[in-house]
């Protein structure tokens, strides 16, 4: 565990947020042209025990990482690190509502073994907030792993100029824009109005406000969030997907297997990836089109030359 006082830790995130210069979590394009821009790892069989899907879910973490060249790539000593996964739902894991909490718990230990001063975990969730963080499974792995996991306070959502081509300005989490990185950990699911929840639509849990207002224009309310915060990763989970009936989804029977973890640099290539886990191409989902209009990365994600491992 890192003990990171909050009262400690809530000064050393303002010092870090007077120092940012290159956008609100320093994203890094030197970095992220530095080596492989999407890794793909798979898993041959789909374990059934519980025990064996953490062991998965840990393992293609891990590997999807490495195949970019590690946590180091992006992490830094010293370093605040935001990690946003989807608790939006009070879900189980096994609903894939949510993002896997062991893919969730690796990320976060990887952080803290490239050096990272202090990791958080938050969510701004659709669902009651307190029931949400426990029955996803979330909260109690990332505080294993060291994290800083708690449920946002409202009082701190700030109107923040996006410079958007929809959202000229929008209420965002103050504490979030004083990170020094920001990892998007998204679930691939099914969303009944815009096709697919992924990394860049999951940017919306970091937005407070009247959200359900981004949903009369997704492909490019979504698209201005991605092109404001630019992600320094993304990890894909993509272990269970929910194939219907999203994006709360309940029925095991909407659930199925793809056993698999994608990484990557490049926002819109790794939701290019997703896309097909669904059984989608990235042309079917607007805001992953309007993204690659606006230059935020590529569609064809195979142009990358993806590392991929199978496990």
């Amino acid at each position: 565990m890192k003990d990171c006082p909050r009262r400690t830790f809530l000064k050393t995130l303002a010092l870090g947020g007077a120092a940012l210069k290159l956008g609100p979590f320093a994203w890094d394009a030197l970095a992220a042209a530095s080596g492989p821009a999407l890794s793909i790892a798979h898993y041959r069989t789909s374990p059934k025990e519980p025990d064996g899907i953490a062991e998965e879910s840990q393992r293609l973490t891990r590997e999807a990482i490495a195949g970019l060249g590690g946590m180091q790539r992006f992490v830094n000593r010293g370093d605040i690190v935001w990690v946003k996964p989807n608790i939006g739902w009070n879900r189980k894991p096994e609903q894939a509502a949510t993002t896997n909490p062991d893919v969730v718990a690796t990320v976060i230990a990887l952080c803290y073994q490239a050096g990272a001063k202090h990791v958080i975990v938050s969510d701004n969730p659709c669902n009651p907030a307190v029931p949400s963080f426990a029955r996803s499974g979330i909260q109690e792995a990332a505080q294993k792993a060291g994290a800083d996991c708690f449920v946002m306070d409202d009082r701190k959502f700030k109107s923040t100029k996006l410079n958007g081509k929809v959202l000229p300005a929008w209420d965002v989490y103050a504490d979030a824009l004083g990170v020094n990185k920001f990892i998007n950990i998204p679930i691939a699911k099914n969303h009944g109005l815009c096709k697919a929840t992924l990394g860049i639509k999951n940017l919306m849990g970091v937005m407070g406000g009247e959200r359900n207002r981004f949903h009369q224009d997704l492909s490019n309310t979504v698209v201005d969030l991605a092109a404001f915060f630019r992600p320094n990763l993304v990890v894909l989970d993509g272990v269970r997907v929910l194939t219907a009936n999203g994006p709360s989804g309940g029925n095991l029977a909407d659930v199925q297997r793809r056993d698999t973890v994608a990484a990557g640099v490049d926002q819109v290539a790794v939701d290019s990836f997703g896309a097909t886990l669904l059984g989608l191409k990235p042309q079917d989902i607007g805001y992953i089109v309007e993204a690659s209009n606006r230059k935020l990365g590529t569609m064809d994600f195979e142009s990358l030359k993806p590392r991929r491992a199978e496990l």
